[in-house]
Parts: structure tokens; sequence; C-alpha cells
């Protein structure tokens, strides 16, 4: 096989990017036209030619990128500057592997350059956009040859790093949590002030007979503090000229004849949909704003916040900050794993988070300001706080990290029931990564062992042995077992072990819970395979 001389990576899809480009232009060209001529800025021709700008220098941006590298090192060549780096300085290339949130079918893959010093750059190319792409593939072998042959690259696979791997970043998690938290003490600051505003309103009068005329005709709305005290309440008469109902996410109008005592007020569909032109009613005042409208048939109040609505905002903030936090205690936890190694699910800790929502949202919700003041709510506080201690306690027992048992350990000792020729059959949940004639295009769901008959890859959980596929022991070699990594996937949980088998010189990879992982192994081991006592992690 021919050395490597000379690896340069090129933008695909250059023409459809030029032509956004040049719409980029066209936008700029019309954008300046369009002011040059008296238009507003933030009017719909400068919002489209800004819009066109913007997505032509993204295009431009990606046209102009190229990365290229030979025995010096590598080149990166982007709109923003030049940059070269000599392989010395190159610790490790990586993979950096994203699934798109509307499909996990969809992945993008890129190349991730590790220094010496720690720091990591994202390069712009190579750049894959599915999973089966031989290009991509090709060019980062092709870096990785120049790396062996001019650099002291470390020992091992490619590391595939993805948003599930220990090597994620954890400065977005961080910053959502500060913002989350930060958002849940400004509400709890104005409980006490909207718990005031509520009380206020409860114990509020109607304003003392001194009031002046031109607010008991109607002729304005009141100012606060005015009438006989700042809190008292206004009545004031008027009739309504039309109505607005409109529905949905759009605001209903109530309009009043002669704009008196103002020319309209936002009202609820329903009321828009209740009052009729030339119903008379009365406006109730309260610190200068309208809070009801009373007529003969339909009485509207408007909404006021409460203080058990505040404190309810500030513990769900709170709450959902808890979750940005479970990632990086994960990521804290797995600290010292390798970046490609998969992190176990938040979801314990997400569960955790909703069943302490369950009792704390409805007790902030009804004694926003009155917590501990009676033995009912402190009983309902203690009971939930020990409920959350034992959710957090099994979320933390459930997400530990468990280290994979070596093939000489999983092979050695035969367990109880393990082998294959137990009387009773045993469906174990276990998957196949690789497509092989026993696991044609990953049909695989289970592994059926015992009942007299080989172990076979069945696509059901039985019972029975239908579509079942005989599994090769004879030529299978279990080699090393280790937990998941970045590179094996999105489609296997992140609690399970991944067993490295040689099948007559083809890996294979086998995927199971650790348990059901090890009692697949013994029993391989028992009708034929060979273990070998490779050690994790190799």
């Amino acid at each position: 096989m021919s050395q490597v001389l000379e690896v340069v990576c090129r933008p695909r899809g250059k023409r459809i990017r030029w032509f956004f480009v040049g719409l980029g232009a066209a936008g700029a060209g019309l954008a300046t036209v369009h002011m040059a001529h008296g238009g507003r800025v933030l009017g719909m021709g400068p919002g489209i030619g800004l819009l066109l700008t913007l997505g032509g220098l993204a295009s431009l941006y990606g046209v102009t990128a190229r990365v290229s590298a030979d025995s010096s090192g590598l080149q990166v060549r982007t709109l923003l500057g030049r940059r070269s780096v000599p392989w010395h300085d190159i610790a490790d290339l990586r993979v950096r592997l994203k699934y798109a949130h509307t499909s996990r079918s969809h992945e993008t893959r890129r190349v991730i350059l590790v220094l010496r010093d720690g720091r990591k750059r994202l390069l712009p190319l190579p750049r894959s956009w599915s999973a089966d792409d031989p290009d991509f593939e090709a060019q980062l072998t092709a870096l990785r040859a120049l790396h062996r042959r001019h650099g002291t690259p470390g020992p091992g696979h490619v590391l595939v790093v993805s948003e599930h791997t220990a090597g994620r970043g954890w400065a977005g998690s961080l910053v959502l949590c500060a913002l989350l938290l930060a958002g849940s003490g400004l509400a709890a600051w104005f409980v006490p002030s909207a718990a005031s505003d509520e009380r206020a309103w409860r114990s509020a009068v109607p304003c003392a007979t001194g009031t002046p005329a031109n607010e008991r005709s109607g002729s304005a709305l009141p100012e606060r503090g005015r009438g006989a005290g700042e809190d008292c309440l206004t009545t004031v008469r008027a009739v309504i000229a039309r109505t607005e109902a409109r529905q949905p996410k759009q605001r209903s109008w109530v309009y009043f004849t002669d704009r008196r005592p103002i020319e309209r007020l936002e009202v609820s569909y329903e009321a828009a949909e209740a009052f009729e032109a030339g119903d008379k009613v009365e406006l109730t005042v309260w610190r200068g704003q309208v809070r009801e409208v009373a007529g003969a048939h339909y009485v509207w109040r408007e909404h006021m916040t409460t203080s058990g609505e505040v404190a309810t905002v500030a513990a769900g903030a709170a709450l959902a900050a808890g979750y940005p936090g479970a990632l990086l205690l994960l990521r804290l936890r797995g600290r010292r794993l390798p970046d490609d190694e998969v992190l176990p699910s938040v979801l314990p800790f997400a569960g955790a988070l909703a069943g302490t929502a369950l009792w704390l949202l409805p007790l902030c919700y009804l004694h926003p300001t009155t917590l501990l003041s009676s033995p009912a709510t402190i009983t309902w506080a203690a009971a939930g706080s020990l409920v959350t201690l034992g959710l957090f306690v099994w979320a933390w027992r459930v997400t530990r990290i468990r280290p994979p048992e070596t093939a000489e350990e999983t092979g050695g000792t035969e367990a109880a029931g393990g082998s294959g020729d137990q009387e009773t059959e045993v469906f174990l949940a276990a998957r196949f990564l690789e497509h092989t004639d026993y696991n044609p295009h990953h049909f695989g769901t289970h592994i059926v062992l015992g009942g007299g008959s080989p172990p076979a890859v069945t696509p059901h959980p039985g019972p029975g042995r239908f579509a079942a596929k005989r599994i090769p022991v004879e030529r299978l070699t279990v080699g090393t077992v280790r937990r998941p990594r970045g590179g094996d996937g999105d489609t296997i949980p992140t609690s399970w072990h991944i067993a490295e088998l040689d099948d007559a010189g083809r890996p294979v990879r086998l995927a199971a819970a650790p348990a059901d992982l090890t009692r697949i192994l013994r029993a391989l081991s028992s009708v034929g395979a060979t273990v070998t006592t490779a050690a994790p992690g190799s």
C-alpha cells in the first residue's frame, strides 16, 4: 500500500454554496438601495436583504474553508484567517458525533483536533452528514496515517465524542443551570410583593363619596392615589361601542363609546363574545387599572398574578435547574473515564426531579408565604423531603459506573443455569451491532439460551425459536468486555456493556446488560467459544 504524502479536504457542493453567496450579495444590494431611497431600516425590504446577506456570509465561510496536511503538519484556512499546526503539537485526532434533534438516524461528524496543551479545536473539514460516508472515512484515515508517520499519537482506536460521552462539553450545562437558578431567585424575590398586592386587592373597599365628579361620570380613569384612599375601588359607568373577539393567540378587545373612560380594553375571548354593542357596564378601577367589567349578563375580571403562582414559578425554575445540574454531576463522576466512553443516563435524576415536583409545586402554590406556619405544612414538607432524598439516593445508585468484567472473569466460571444445555429456554435482551449471517440486517433483539439447543439470535423475546439464527460459537473468540463508546451508536442503553468478539478474523460486538452479558458469554464459552485474557479497554 502506498504511503500517504498529502491530504487536501475541500467543501462539497460548491455550486449550491456559490449560489447562496450570490443571493447574499443580491440581498445586501437590495437593503442598500432600499435605505438609500429613504426606506425604513426596519422595513420588510431591508429585513429580507439582511437575512440573505447572513446566509451568503455563512455560505462564503463554508465554500472558502480548506484543510490540508503534509509532512510538516496541518494547515487550516477559513474566511477568518489561516492557521498551521505541526504534527508534534497534535496529541490526537478525534471524531465529534452529533445527532439531529428531529431524527436520531441523521448525524453529522466532524474532526476534533486535540493539542498537547489540552486545548481542542473543531476542524471545518472533513465533514459528514450521514453515518455511511466513505469519503469522510478515507480522509480521516489519511489524516491519522500522516499523524502516525510524522507525529506521536497515543495508541488506541479513534475516539468518537458525542453528547452522551464523558468528553462532551460542560459549559452549556453550567450556564443553563446558573440562568435557571438566577430566574428562580428573581421570582422568589417577587413573592412578598405579589402577596402584598393580593391582600390589598382582597381588602379593598369602595372609595369615599368625596371622589371628584369627573371620576364618577367616567370622563377618565382615576389616577392611583386619588379618592378616599390609594387602594380603594372606583366604579366608572361606560357603554360598549363594539367588540373584537379573536382566537387563538390574538388579543380580544372591548371598545367604549366616546372613548370614555378609555378607548378600549383588552379582555378574554369569552368576554368579547359575551359583551355586545350598546351594553351598559360598570368598570371597577383599582390603582389606576380596570380590574372588572360588569354587565347585565356577564362579568369579566382581570387575572391577578397571585403569590402562589409566583412561588410555583420560582420552584419550577429551581427544579428545572436540577436537570443541567445532574448532567454536570454525571460529568464529574465520569471525569476519569476516556472521552469516548458513554456516561450513564440522566433520566433517573430527571425522574427524581419530577417526583419532587409532585409535592413541592402544590405546596408552594397553596402556601407560598406560610410554608412553616402550621403542623400540616411542616409535615407535608418533611414527608416530601424524605421522598426526594430517597429518589435521589436511588438515582445515585442507578447511575453508578460499573467496571466491566474481563473476558477471563466472564468465561472462567460457569454460572448456575448459564450453560447452553439447560432444560428451560431463557431469552435475554442482547444485540449484535454488526451485520452477520446470524444477525442479518441487525434483526436480532434477543439471544436464547438453553432448551437443549445451541445459543441463537431471535427477533423476539420468546417463547419459541421462531426465526432464530444459530450462533456459530465454534468460530467465535471472546475478547475484551468494556463499557459503551461514542462510536457504538445511539441505539443501545447507556447501562449496557459490550463484548468484543472475533468471528473468524472479523470483529463483532455484542451488547447486553452487564448480568445478561456475563451469562451469555459463559454460555458461549461452555459450548465451544474461545476465551482470551485481554484486559478491558485494550
